[in-house]
């Protein structure tokens, strides 16, 4: 009997197989090198029950090796296949065969290469489809889900297990940055290499990802979008509990031509990608330094109720830094109230700033921190608080950091720190970190992540926007002068429900992570 397509799209798809209690690997090998030998390596430490297919062998580390996956006398949830493109057809008939649920195509060799292999890929599909099997891949490095220690992948260690999914269309590249994350204490929910996007694509991920309650962001490098309606079908619901970035890459035509001749994929147009991730609420960024950045404040510390950010510094450049990337990208500087300039002027020296940003000067101590950051965690008029340290004569990074760490337990809003240098702040970083407060190496990605936590807070309220046309010239010289940014005037609806939660014009923060 034909399975429709249809009727295996979807999350309930993907957790007929995630996570797996019982993987085949197929292309399990002993060779020195090979990527059978990696993934067997790493299935290994896993703990699962595993089973080595390979025809030429009758045992591979140890344990009984199968000619097929048929012959495996157990059931099978996840089939990972690293055996030459022109072998997986028939390996995907045998997966059908067997009732596998899900299989991860490791192997190359597919679009990417034209159009012999095109028809390969749309063969491996149409057998799998066939059979009610979900594919992820192929030419793709695989799997990773840290929380029960499950590496479906031949990259060599595990990142510690955190809050962020990373979702990549390349494998190198996410074998790259799971490698710096390592470097910098890191810790990712999932990790998810998709390929050429044959079958199990962004949406399934993303719906798959909804349900987990470890991953509080999801970051995606993206280079085609796939299937658009399932994407942002996606995304437009999962952003209200989930933010979501996105790196895209292919915005020039030349990189777009690169992308076809990676994963065989055209990336679309940029422009309507732009406007669709606005609808969705849908976070773009431009490189990796940002993704990461954001990242970290997006899955440790909740998102800003309004714009304005007070900044405490002892490095007046470095406070000019900061309040230039905050205008600059959506954010703005907190008034300070008059009692809390008194406050601040009756022990600070008199060449403090007078104003936001907080100079405290370079000579600035523990105890002078201490102070002003007490009085600016009572202001008011400010949605999120920077504290930026330099080290100089005075400074001493760690027990500062240790203050901020304490008294940051008792603040609701938005606590950014940037404690600049390198290895001698490195100690004080890690303090902070442990304690839940994101840390920058530089004060405009402090600035850019506040404002960007800002920005998809607001987009919740666009994404209930109705656009209605407008005709007249005078209606679009009103609509461009309210920013509107193209011929359409917006009408505000009445609030709409969300998974029983009340959406309102400015709704309010829904991920509570405390529980």
């Amino acid at each position: 009997m034909q399975i429709s397509s249809k009727l295996i799209v979807g999350t309930y798809g993907i957790r007929n197989f995630l996570p797996p209690k019982r993987v085949a690997l197929v292309g399990a090998s002993e060779q020195p090198f090979s990527v059978g030998r990696a993934l067997m390596e790493n299935l290994i430490k896993w703990g699962g029950i595993l089973y080595p297919v390979n025809p030429n062998h009758a045992e591979i580390f140890g344990r009984k090796s199968y000619p097929t996956i048929k012959d495996v006398p157990s059931s099978i949830d996840l089939a990972i296949i690293a055996t030459p493109a022109i072998t997986v057809p028939q390996i995907i008939e045998d997966c059908v065969h067997a009732s596998v649920k899900g299989a991860v195509i490791i192997s190359a060799g597919f679009k990417e290469i034209g159009e012999a292999g095109r028809l390969l890929e749309q063969k491996v599909v149409e057998i799998a489809r066939r059979g009610g099997l979900r594919i992820i891949g192929p030419n793709c490095v695989g799997i990773m889900l840290p929380s029960v220690q499950f590496n479906g992948t031949f990259l060599p260690q595990m990142p510690k297990v955190g809050h962020i999914a990373f979702l990549s269309q390349s494998g190198a590249l996410g074998a790259a940055v799971l490698d710096w994350s390592l470097s910098r204490d890191i810790g990712f929910s999932a990790f998810f290499s998709l390929g050429s996007l044959a079958d199990v694509d962004w949406g399934d991920i993303l719906f798959y990802l909804a349900e987990d309650h470890l991953t509080r962001v999801i970051l995606i490098y993206m280079e085609s979008i796939g299937d658009p309606a399932s994407f942002l079908s996606a995304a437009r619901q999962l952003n209200f509990q989930k933010p979501i970035l996105v790196l895209k890459a292919g915005r020039s035509k030349e990189g777009s031509q690169a992308a076809l001749s990676h994963t065989g994929s055209m990336t679309g147009s940029d422009a309507v990608l732009d406007a669709a991730f606005l609808r969705t609420g849908v976070l773009r960024v431009d490189s990796f330094s940002e993704f990461f950045s954001l990242a970290s404040f997006f899955s440790q510390r909740p998102l800003p109720l309004g714009p304005k950010l007070a900044i405490l510094t002892n490095a007046g450049g470095a406070g000019v830094l900061a309040t230039d990337k905050l205008v600059l990208t959506g954010g703005k500087l907190a008034e300070l109230s008059e009692a809390t300039i008194r406050k601040l002027d009756a022990f600070l020296p008199p060449a403090w700033s007078h104003a936001n940003p907080v100079d405290i000067l370079g000579d600035a101590d523990v105890e002078r921190y201490r102070k002003a950051l007490e009085i600016l965690l009572e202001e008011e008029n400010a949605d999120g608080l920077l504290v930026i340290l330099t080290k100089q004569a005075m400074t001493k990074p760690k027990e500062t950091a240790q203050e901020v760490a304490l008294l940051a337990k008792h603040y609701s809003k938005p606590l950014l720190c940037c404690w600049m240098g390198g290895e001698s702040v490195s100690e004080s970083r890690r303090i902070l970190e442990k304690e839940g407060i994101p840390t920058f190496d530089f004060p405009e990605e402090a600035a850019q992540s506040f404002s960007f936590g800002w920005l998809h807070r607001k987009n919740f309220s666009a994404i209930y926007e109705t656009p209605i046309l407008v005709s007249s010239s005078e209606e679009i010289l009103k609509a461009k002068k309210n920013n509107a940014g193209t011929a359409f005037e917006i009408e505000r609806k009445k609030p709409h429900t969300f998974n029983r939660v009340s959406i309102q014009r400015n709704p309010p923060f829904l991920w509570d992570w405390s529980q």
